[in-house]
Formats: structure tokens, sequence, C-alpha cells
């Protein structure tokens, strides 16, 4: 530009071709190069020939010595920066304990934070191994203040349990060899093919969690990007290596991993949970799909056979049928057309609840209760409060092994139950009187329960993905 030219008027060819470089490195890079081979000889060539020089004068220019620093002092005065120093060392700890470590923790987000801190202060880089210590320190200083802080809000009891979760020997006596498997590392185990085995495992280790009685609140004001760092790093470190950590530092790292894990293993149960009612009625409805398929025909020109039977019917009235019908039409024939409209309507329906009856009788019922009573269900809208309650009386009932609901319980049906689903969940008794079959209403409610976790309308405690949506 015309008013850098200015800057080359009282310099040597063998200078002026090392300075402009300087002056567009540092305008591009906010600092100098370190060396020549930083500057691309594209670059090199291109200044050399809007100067009118020669190239090879670069190679002759020194990157030391007080020409070199007096070439330095010039941009920075032209360019309105200056060099850093001690107290902006200090204040740039200051800046990266309060502004960015809060948020952030990872080294290369840091580092370009801090780079283009500078450049908002027109402040000529340090050194990269100034920029590593200053980084690590102000790390070092926020991860104290931070653990400390964490460390201070769990009690003695919560400690204690912690410490239990590292523990890898079977015995007190450090001479006693006998390795286990800690706690911490079957809390990392990934859950494996869904079944009902899996499905405790991952109920035990969520209860595992729950007691050791993190405050819910520990981490409410803390970025999810910091709980994550955290979490990170225990879930990669063993239990030896957790112990050797600072009091602080170690608590805080357990807690991260915890908090973590147990909304990990919450939204797990919620999505199997939701796969497993979902799956009873794709499974019951193929199932069916599938018999149709094989005893459906379709029967045409019915109304030409009706006519024909009701002819034949009224002209010989007092003859058998068999004499008088199936002559007209064949047995086979009536049988396809009772087939086909058992096919259809209420009818397929009642079909597909019976083979969802059956199938979670006898395999799913196992996993749902189980479910069920580790998870705690809320809503924001009293309008779904019917399901909350129904799921609470599913939770009463799961250790009985009554047929019906007792007399006189209280039952929810409006906001729970599909209109065309009442039918499938009232029997009645020999003396008239009707009852609620457990399994039918049981299945009814999943469904609905599935329909609102879905929407969001039914959330649950502890959840990350399936959280208060109010809380997001």
């Amino acid at each position: 530009m015309p008013e850098e030219m200015v800057l080359l008027e009282n310099k040597s060819e063998d200078n002026s071709l090392g300075f402009a470089v300087l002056l567009k490195f540092f305008q591009m890079e906010a600092r100098y190069p370190r060396s020549k081979q930083e500057v691309p000889k594209q670059v090199v060539s291109y200044i050399a020939q809007l100067l009118g020089v020669s190239s090879k004068l670069f190679k002759e220019y020194s990157f030391s010595g007080r020409t070199f620093e007096r070439h330095r002092a010039e941009i920075r005065s032209f360019l309105g920066w200056r060099e850093f120093t001690v107290e902006d060392a200090a204040e740039f700890t200051n800046w990266l304990c309060e502004k960015v470590l809060v948020y952030e923790r990872q080294p290369n987000a840091l580092e370009a934070g801090f780079y283009q801190r500078l450049r908002e202060l027109k402040l000529e880089l340090p050194t990269p191994q100034r920029i590593e210590r200053l980084i690590r320190s102000a790390v070092k200083t926020t991860e104290k203040k931070f653990c400390t802080g964490i460390f201070k809000q769990l009690s003695f009891e919560t400690l204690r349990k912690m410490d239990t979760l590292l523990k890898t020997r079977n015995g007190l006596d450090d001479d006693q060899n006998q390795f286990k498997q800690s706690v911490f590392n079957f809390l990392k185990q990934d859950p494996g093919r869904t079944s009902l085995k899996s499905i405790l495992k991952e109920i035990e280790k969520l209860l595992c969690i729950r007691d050791l009685g993190i405050p819910t609140k520990l981490f409410a004001n803390v970025p999810p990007k910091i709980i994550a760092h955290y979490r990170r790093r225990a879930s990669v470190e063993t239990p030896r290596e957790l112990r050797r950590h600072p009091a602080s530092i170690r608590y805080t790292l357990v807690a991260a991993f915890c908090s973590c894990r147990s909304q990990e293993i919450t939204d797990s149960l919620v999505e199997l949970l939701v796969q497993i009612i979902h799956r009873i009625y794709v499974s019951a409805e193929r199932r069916v799909k599938t018999q149709l398929i094989e005893e459906f025909k379709r029967v045409d020109n019915k109304p030409r056979l009706l006519y024909e039977m009701a002819r034949e019917t009224l002209a010989h009235p007092e003859e058998l049928v068999k004499d008088v019908v199936y002559p007209v039409v064949s047995p086979t024939t009536l049988e396809a057309v009772v087939k086909e409209y058992k096919s259809n309507g209420n009818i397929y329906e009642q079909r597909v609840y019976t083979v969802m009856r059956f199938s979670y009788l006898h395999h799913y019922r196992r996993m749902v209760p189980q479910l069920l009573s580790t998870l705690d269900f809320c809503s924001n809208n009293d309008v779904h409060r019917p399901v909350i309650k129904a799921l609470e009386l599913l939770k009463r009932y799961q250790d009985s092994n009554q047929r019906y609901y007792a007399l006189g319980e209280e039952l929810f049906i409006d906001g729970v139950l599909k209109n065309d689903w009442k039918d499938l969940i009232v029997e009645i008794e020999s003396d008239g009187r009707e009852r609620i079959n457990r399994v039918n209403y049981e299945i009814c409610v999943l469904q609905a329960l599935r329909d609102r976790l879905r929407s969001k309308e039914i959330w649950v405690v502890g959840a990350k993905r399936y959280c208060n949506p109010e809380e997001q």
C-alpha cells in the first residue's frame, strides 16, 4: 500500500525485501516468522516483484541482530501494536480463568481464544512455549478452584462410598494380592445385547450411582462442556490413576463421571422402555397379518351370492340348509366370507390385542415392572396426570398375582385409554359384575406412556434426553 511503501524509502535493497516480508507476515499472522522457511517462496517472489528487487535478497536478510529488532519495533509502531509484557501475562491468566476456562477446557480452543484476544488488544504474540506455560498455569488455577468448590459440597458419606467405587482389593490388608474388578470399572461397561439380564445389569448400575448420594444440583451451574471434560478424563483413567490424584480432583472426576453416567443409563432405560412398548404392538400386528395372509381369501361378487342364497331359501323354506344353500354356495365359499369379515374392523384389533397380551404376559412383563419401579415419571401438564396416576397404580400392583384390580380401586380411564380400547380391558364375571383385567390395562397404560414420552409431555427425573423440557 502507498503508506506502507513510505516505510521502505530509507532502507537498502538488502533490508527492504526482508522488512516488507516481516510487515505482511505480521499483518496476516499477528506475529513474526521464526525462520525464513515459514514464508512461502511464492510470497517472497511476489513481494520482490512489487519492490522491483531480486527475491534472492531475502536469503541474505538476517533474523537476528539490532537491524532485525529495529524493524520489528518499527512495524509494531506503524500498526499500533506493542510487545507482550509480564503485566499482560498476569492479566491474560486472570482473563483465561474468568472468561474462558469456565466454559471450555480443550487445549486447541484455549489456544485459539488466546490468539484472538491478543489480536483484539494488538499485542505481539509471545513464544509458543510461553503461551503454553500461561495456559497451563490458568488451567491449573481454575481446576483447583473448581474442584475445591465441588469437593466442599460432597458429604463425608458420599466421599466414603466413592472411595469404595475405586477399590480393587478384596481384603483390607495390603499384603493380600487378591484383586477384583472395581465397581467404577463395572459402571463403565456397555450394556450389550438387549435382554432381561442386561436390563437388570443397567438398573443395578443406576441404583449404585444413586446410592452415592451425589447432590442433584451439584453441577447445575456448570456448563455441559466442563462436565463432559471431567467425565472423559475419568472414563479413560484406571482406578489406580484416579486414586493418585489430590482429593479434590479425584472426587470431582468421580462425581462428574457418575452424574453423566446416571443420565446416560436413565436415557437408555427410557429408550428401552419405549422400544419394548412399540415392539409389543408391532410384533403382534406382524404375527396377525401373517396369519391372515395364510387364511384370508377375498370373496368376490358377494351380492350375487347373497341373492341366490335368499332366493333359494325363500323358495324352499322347509328344507334343510345343506339341501338348499350348499348347491348354490359351497361351504368353502361361506367359510371364506366369514374369515374375510373377521379380518376387518374390530375383529382384527381384538386379534392383535390378544397376541399383544400373550407376548407381554409371557415375556416382556418380566422387564417392564423393573423399569417402571426404577424410573420416576413426571409431567408439567395436568392433562397428562391420569397417566402418571395409572403408572403409580401399576407399581403398587406389580408384586400381586391378582387377575383383576380390587373392587373400589380408583382406575384412570379418561386421558389414558383410547376410545375403542375400553372394551378390551373389561371382563364380565358370572354374577354380571364388570372387572378390569390387570394385564390388559397395563398394556393400554404403557401405550399411553410411550406416546407421552415421545412428545415430552411426560419426562423422567435424572434423564438428559427425556429430561424436564422446561430445564433444557
